[in-house]
């Protein structure tokens, strides 16, 4: 089956699957129903691939989207069970943005049927490519590691208290990853004298929780960024005048270089 043209795959051979699903900007042809093309594209994981445009130069696999999250978030539960319950979050298909502004215009919501439609057409070809990498590189090595690359604005009163840290690793709490995977990621992270956590408020989506199965072989870890630490994110949640802030390689460098150290110990971890 062709592969769609809002899904690549980079194969590469080293024991890394690199995971971006959230930095679509593509509507899908919902403009007209949304609030503002801005408000739909506003809580992008901005310049993530970016930022890890490295990661095939490692060997590692990466696997993409670039239809938006707006349209459906391929890194929640299918069946539309929170991933948080008791807290605030988004949906599958969401229909209001982090901050709770409404997406859609009054009566534009997407239908259970279209929801349904939405979970075929781009859910779907997402996992199904994520589990057949995982299954090429698990015939190469005895264990692999996914890794799913995140942002998030720093400040979201509606979904967190305070500041969030610069990193947040998750790895459904310590279910997802062997223990000393974790340990030394945690290292990495220590060593930056930037502020981290590990399964904090961000404990791994479903991409994580579904496929970090560490007794087959295949670890999985998300990381959470915030975007203060690669990019000049305004104190304020941002307008259309300045938001999103473009990407600065120089700005983003030194969080970069700790990106690619994380990148470079997993692998050697698989190999190990």
């Amino acid at each position: 089956m062709a592969t769609p043209s809002w899904l690549s795959v980079t194969q590469g051979t080293a024991p890394l699957l690199v995971s971006i699903p959230h930095t679509g900007i593509d509507l899908a042809g919902l403009d007209g129903r949304l609030v503002s093309t801005w408000l739909g594209r506003r809580d992008c994981d901005w310049w993530i691939d970016n930022l890890y445009d490295f990661a095939a130069d490692l060997g590692a696999t990466v696997v993409h989207t670039a239809i938006s999250r707006t349209v459906i978030d391929v890194n929640r539960d299918p069946s539309g069970v929170s991933l948080y319950p008791g807290q605030a979050t988004t949906s599958l298909c969401p229909t209001d943005t982090f901050d709770g502004d409404p997406l859609y215009n009054m009566g534009d919501e997407p239908t259970p049927a279209e929801i349904d439609e939405r979970r075929e057409t781009y859910f779907v070809p997402y996992h199904a490519a994520l589990q057949a990498e995982i299954d090429r590189l698990r015939g190469m090595h005895e264990n692999i590691v996914l890794y799913d690359c995140h942002s998030i604005r720093s400040v979201l009163p509606r979904l967190f208290e305070g500041t969030l840290p610069v990193f947040n690793l998750g790895t459904n709490d310590d279910k997802s990853t062997d223990p000393v995977l974790q340990q030394k990621v945690a290292a990495v992270l220590a060593a930056t004298g930037e502020t981290w956590v590990v399964n904090g408020r961000f404990k791994g989506g479903w991409i994580t929780r579904s496929f970090g199965q560490p007794q087959s072989g295949v670890h999985a870890l998300q990381m959470e960024l915030s975007n203060r630490g690669y990019m000049r994110e305004p104190a304020e949640k941002g307008s259309p005048e300045n938001w999103p802030v473009p990407y600065d390689a120089t700005y983003a460098a030194p969080i970069r270089a700790t990106l690619k150290t994380i990148l470079e110990t997993a692998i050697a971890w698989a190999k190990s």
